[in-house]
């Protein structure tokens, strides 16, 4: 059993998306569909607008993530917009 090897780069990204997708499980209820589909489509829309070898732009869009984090894991926020592109993207996920 061959196990994937992956960079520093690599492993800080899924730590920050398990750290999103950990925030949205203390959301109400009512609401974490909507966390989770904005942090699934931010994620995966990042990724696909960025080359896995630009460095600079993955480490400026972590940083972007974070702080984007910080602000929704705050206990006050009780809940996220999601837009229509949103929504689209989700269907066709599927």
């Amino acid at each position: 059993m061959s196990t994937l090897r992956r960079s520093g780069l690599q492993k800080d990204v899924l730590s920050l998306y398990r750290r999103a997708l950990r925030m949205v499980k203390t959301k109400p209820p009512s609401t974490q569909d909507k966390f989770s589909l904005y942090v699934r489509y931010t994620f995966r829309t990042s990724a696909s607008s960025v080359s896995p070898r630009d460095v600079s732009a993955i480490e400026h869009l972590m940083r972007k993530g974070k702080r984007q984090l910080e602000t929704y894991e705050h206990r006050s926020i009780k809940d996220c917009w999601v837009s229509e592109e949103m929504r689209n993207w989700e269907k066709n996920q599927a």
